[in-house]
């Protein structure tokens, strides 16, 4: 037994595998923030996972678990679990993260150990300067995410000359800011000021207070999660929205907009790693099991935890559980996903997959209850891995 390290297993399904019959049960390791401040979407995500795992086949008899790790919204104690599930029970098949520095130490754990995770984090880093043979990233990373958002934004309303920046401080939101600012000087916008906050923050008045005294054009929020939802809700309730365009550049999609409310995201932007509104066969498909199956709409979390769960048991199905024989695999593998067209680079193990740029609806502009804002853009922005600092080759 493990003690304390990870949850109970939370699903069991059967698999068939077209290329490799195995002798024994699968298990795959979801790490994810299932407690501290980013909880709910950790929770979100292990529905997503289990998902996956439910749906995967029925074949040939082996079993496939699902076992959720707790990181705690905290990269050592991830990282502690991790090298323990290693040591103790051999897994090295992992899923997951919401925090960035999780994704680095659990990644550089797994590697160490040879084995396959894939993670959804958005740190530039992880398929960049400190990427690694293990890892794969489904994400658009934070260059993607912010070029997607800014740029269409910014050709959308070329009045746009100033813009003030709220980011949380730790590798994310360092990443976030940087890629910014690479943006706004490209596009002559000038950056009139930023105000950093913790991870533990809740209130934000303040930094709202220094951004209208800043006077801005557009207001771009770099936090994620409840610290977004809660800088938005203050933002709106300060009048802001009135004097100022708002974005949030890497949103939680249609989980953000239900805390919020049409009458809250009525004309704000967001940007988005998954929209179900999607028209792609692939997503459609998945919006369509997960009613079904669950009776709802998923949600970003829900997605990116599917779609990366089904990468790797779909490469175990294909050529069994040697990890070495699974990143072969994946390197530069092509399928239809959640976010239609995705390519898995083989150079640096990052997937090439749309990001969405939306715009909050009225609630007479809704035609159901989850159509809160219609997509203003749909891009693809990503650096080579030359230009990244990867080099998978040399490693």
């Amino acid at each position: 037994m493990m003690n304390n390290k990870v949850t109970t297993v939370i699903a069991t399904a059967v698999l068939g595998f077209s290329s490799a019959a195995l002798a024994e049960d699968v298990r795959l390791y979801n790490v994810a923030s299932m407690s501290g401040a980013f909880a709910n979407f950790g929770e979100q995500g292990e529905i997503g996972a289990r998902l996956a795992v439910d749906t995967a086949g029925k074949i040939d008899g082996v079993s496939l678990e699902l076992v959720t790790v707790d990181t705690e919204s905290n990269a050592g104690k991830a990282a502690r679990k991790v090298k323990s599930i290693i040591a103790e029970d051999g897994g090295l098949l992992f899923v997951g993260s919401t925090l960035s520095s999780t994704a680095l130490a659990v990644g550089k754990e797994v590697n160490r150990a040879a084995g396959v995770y894939v993670t959804g984090s958005g740190a530039d880093e992880i398929t960049g300067s400190q990427c690694n043979q293990a890892t794969f990233r489904w994400s658009t990373p934070t260059y993607g995410a912010v070029n997607a958002s800014l740029q269409p934004l910014l050709d959308k309303h070329p009045d746009i000359k100033r813009i003030y920046t709220i980011t949380p401080q730790y590798v994310f939101g360092e990443a976030m800011l940087e890629n910014t600012r690479k943006v706004a000087a490209a596009r002559g916008v000038e950056v009139v000021g930023n105000s950093y906050h913790s991870l533990k923050e809740k209130e934000f008045s303040g930094y709202l207070t220094q951004a209208m005294a800043a006077k801005p054009d557009l207001l771009v929020l770099l936090n994620f999660g409840s610290q977004s939802e809660a800088t938005i809700k203050q933002a709106v309730n300060f009048g802001m929205k009135n004097r100022m365009k708002i974005v949030q550049v890497w949103s939680n999609g249609l989980d953000t907009m239900r805390t919020l409310g049409s009458s809250v995201s009525d004309g704000l932007y967001f940007g988005a790693q998954y929209w179900h509104e999607d028209t792609s066969p692939a997503n459609q498909a998945f919006v369509k099991l997960s009613r079904d199956k669950l009776g709802l709409t998923p949600t970003y979390a829900m997605a990116s935890y599917y779609q990366m769960s089904k990468l790797l048991i779909d490469s175990v199905k294909a050529v069994g559980t040697d990890s070495a024989k699974i990143r072969t695999h994946m390197e530069g593998l092509e399928y239809q996903g959640v976010a239609g067209h995705e390519v898995v680079r083989s150079d640096d193990h990052q997937v090439e997959k749309s990001f969405y740029l939306l715009e909050g609806k009225s609630k007479d502009e809704m035609v159901d209850a989850v159509d809160f804002a219609d997509i203003v853009a749909t891009n693809k922005y990503f650096v080579s891995p030359q230009e990244s600092g990867c080099n998978l080759a040399s490693l």
